[in-house]
């Protein structure tokens, strides 16, 4: 297993779709335990997509298990993610490992209902809403070429210099 580079913005490989996962196989297996291991390594992560690695595939890992009191699945790997419904919008706070100096106030469906694969290949469907949801439809952005940064309510409002603690 490996800790994976993490493309920064403004690398135009961040800005590519990522095709869908045909193969499940050895090879899938090994880059999930390398995503996976990329994410935890980070500061904080609850997210991350496989194009912010260089890696052109519909492969999220979302595990919200670290907030407290927050309704989650537990560790989700999404493979070839669809969202199938959402229901109502709310405004919140975002960050991301490949835009690690700022945050910013991104408009979110509040519940979504989604359909995605696992390593195995089945199909499985999930409801999920709040921090979850959030976290989720933030990271398939990623498979779709899309950064938090595109979907700021206002640049010049709900853009954020992070804070760096000492």
């Amino acid at each position: 297993m490996a800790v994976l580079e993490i493309l920064k913005y403004p690398d135009p490989r961040l800005k590519e779709i990522a095709a869908e996962v045909t193969e499940f196989d050895a090879s899938l297996c090994a880059f999930i335990h390398d995503l996976e291991e990329t994410m935890r390594a980070g500061p904080g992560g609850v997210g991350i997509a496989a194009p912010q690695v260089g890696h052109l595939q519909r492969i999220v890992i979302v595990d919200v298990s670290s907030k407290p009191k927050v309704k989650q699945h537990g560790r989700l790997l999404l493979i070839n993610p669809e969202i199938l419904e959402w229901e109502g919008m709310v405004k919140g706070r975002e960050g991301c490992m490949s835009v690690p100096d700022y945050t910013g106030n991104v408009i979110r469906a509040r519940t979504i209902k989604l359909q995605a694969q696992d390593e195995q290949g089945e199909v499985q469907e999930y409801e999920m809403e709040g921090f979850e949801a959030r976290a989720v439809q933030h990271e398939i952005d990623h498979l779709d070429g899309l950064l938090f940064l595109d979907r700021l309510v206002s640049r010049r409002n709900d853009l954020f210099q992070r804070k760096v603690y000492k």
